[in-house]
């Protein structure tokens, strides 16, 4: 789903609503790509957030919190020294383009009062933030297009800003009846009433057409000459939706509840084939639908080195299992070797030297013939030797292959739950617990400039149940750890999810009980099963014990307990009940 210039228009009249005669009070730039500001209008504070990456790219305001570099890069400062404390005194939108202006007033370096501008051009893998100045010269850019980036537009501090070349299409906004009659006149009337408006018009995602369409026709598959008659009325009442009062902002989602598309107005062109949820802001309905996706594109960011470590890790290991089970199914030949040298031992006198086999009787499988393979350059005796050293040598190899076989499958679980943790790490300072984990588990020298910092307390997340029963849960191994064998007390329950990789979770009891109430118990199960690699499963099962049955032996892997006695109750997890618990 594209962020089209709809959808940008929306967000500019929100932002026109709540934010226009608001101060700057913070700036950041979580991301190279993505900056922040914080504004404080009408005794509240917004956060607009710009993103100008090529996977995500949008503008909106946010409600979401993400943790910021503990040193700002140098386009965040750039930013600090023009618009700290400055007023938002307009935003607008040039046409029906995907570019949006931020007016502000501040000072210059002279401290006079001046305007300038951000601009923020929502373009895909061309979106950039762009600063000007009251005459709209270049100060500063995310991104400086030179000559060798394009040669028909560039954009470098210094030169004046220019928008982006105009498109052989028409405005959505302006345009007339007589203007959109002559365009359908130029077209195949036979072809596709959606391909016409992409190509026909400005700023329309695919997802806008396809709305106009539906509305004109009542189907999205209608050619121009179906819908000619109304497609122009549609296409008015769908654009200028965005400046309306009663916008409606609208998301699809799949059966799985995973978002399909959004639109700045309701849609309807998927008549009960989809669940199709209202938002009250613009601003709510972007930061559910990127939400996820752009936590993922962080993550992997972020968190690539990692993602290389771990990747490389397990398939090593996945190899090294498979040889030595290939080589233990080897060792199973002892036996055989053995029963070799008993047999060519008793008929050892029927032999003599220079025999490539030999045919003797079977006294273990009643009396059946057997053909046994010799070496022509042993005799008899130094046969049954060499077979009686193959079955020792096999009966030691089996020993030590197991040993380091359930080693191995030990260090494969072990991998699989830094992966499970890393797919619930949301902040810098979850990475780095997951880093420092790698580091003392063996891993540092696989990671590049990798410089232990001070051990702070891990992070350990709080629930509550509707009894009011605190439960706490890890979000890593060392932080599973520290909850069990640190924070937990002994009389308390503690929940995993059985025999998969997931986080250690404990439910406090209250002073002087024993045993909290069922509803307690349930919950507690269902936060378990949640943060684990089973939160998409159906009746989970998870183990359950007394915190003073879980023990951790001495050398063993972060994350990594043992318990014997135990019960296991089977819950669905719920992921709306989940967050609701949340402290």
């Amino acid at each position: 789903m594209a962020f089209d210039a709809g959808i940008l228009r929306a967000v500019i009249r929100q932002i026109g609503h709540d934010c226009i005669d608001g101060r700057t009070d913070k700036i950041y730039q979580p991301e190279r790509d993505e900056v922040v500001f914080v504004l404080r209008a009408g005794g509240k504070e917004h956060r607009l957030l710009i993103n100008a990456g090529s996977s995500c790219p949008r503008m909106n305001l946010t409600g979401i919190k993400v943790e910021n570099p503990a040193t700002p890069p140098m386009f965040c400062m750039m930013l600090r020294k023009h618009f700290a404390g400055a007023k938002l005194t307009e935003v607008s939108q040039p046409g029906f383009e995907r570019v949006a202006r931020l007016t502000f007033e501040c000072h210059d370096d002279l401290g006079f009062r001046t305007s300038k501008h951000i601009i923020c051009e929502i373009m895909g893998k061309y979106s950039n933030i762009i600063v000007t100045d009251a005459d709209d010269k270049i100060i500063g850019i995310l991104k400086p297009i030179d000559f060798a980036a394009s040669t028909i537009r560039q954009l470098l501090p210094g030169m004046k800003y220019t928008l982006p070349p105009a498109q052989d299409k028409l405005d959505p906004l302006s345009v007339d009846r007589d203007a959109f009659n002559a365009a359908a006149r130029g077209a195949d009337i036979t072809k596709s009433a959606v391909k016409f408006l992409s190509t026909s018009f400005l700023g329309l995602a695919a997802v806008t057409s396809r709305e106009i369409v539906h509305r004109a026709a009542g189907n999205c598959d209608a050619t121009l000459a179906e819908c000619a008659d109304t497609l122009f009325d549609k296409l008015k009442e769908v654009v200028l939706s965005a400046d309306a009062g009663g916008v409606e902002p609208s998301m699809a989602k799949s059966d799985d509840g995973m978002p399909i598309e959004y639109l700045y107005t309701r849609l309807t062109q998927y008549e009960g084939a989809a669940d199709v949820t209202v938002f009250d802001t613009v601003g709510e309905l972007i930061d559910e639908f990127y939400l996820k996706r752009a936590g993922e594109e962080r993550l992997r960011r972020r968190a690539a080195d990692i993602f290389r470590i771990l990747s490389a890790a397990e398939a090593r290991i996945t190899k090294k299992i498979a040889l030595q089970r290939e080589e233990l199914d080897k060792c199973e030949m002892g036996e055989t070797y053995k029963k070799y040298g008993d047999l060519i031992t008793g008929s050892i006198y029927m032999m003599k030297r220079g025999m490539k086999s030999v045919t003797l009787s079977d006294w273990y499988v009643d009396g059946e013939m057997i053909e046994i393979p010799l070496s022509d350059r042993l005799t008899p005796a130094q046969n049954a030797q060499a077979y009686y050293k193959k079955y020792n040598k096999s009966k030691s190899a089996k020993v030590h292959l197991t040993e380091q076989l359930n080693s191995a499958e030990r260090e494969l679980e072990y991998i699989g739950t830094v992966f499970d943790s890393l797919t619930r790490a949301q902040t810098e300072r979850e990475l780095s617990e997951i880093r420092a984990e790698l580091y003392h588990s063996g891993y540092a020298s696989k990671m590049k400039n990798y410089t232990e910092k001070k051990r702070q307390a891990p992070i350990i997340m709080k629930f509550e149940t509707t009894d009011g029963h605190t439960v706490l849960c890890g979000k890593n191994n060392i932080a599973n750890d520290h909850l069990t064998t640190k924070l937990a007390n002994r009389s308390d329950w503690w929940f995993h999810v059985k025999g998969q990789p997931g986080s250690h979770v404990v439910l406090e009891c209250f002073p002087g009980e024993s045993d909290p109430s069922e509803s307690a118990f349930t919950e507690a199960a269902m936060i378990a099963a949640y943060h684990s690699s089973a939160r998409e499963g159906v009746s989970v099962p998870v183990d359950y014990t007394k915190v003073r049955e879980v023990k951790k032996p001495a050398g063993s892997k972060p994350g990594y307990v043992i318990y014997h006695t135990n019960w296991t109750a089977y819950v669905t997890p719920d992921e709306e009940k989940v967050k609701k618990m949340m402290k």
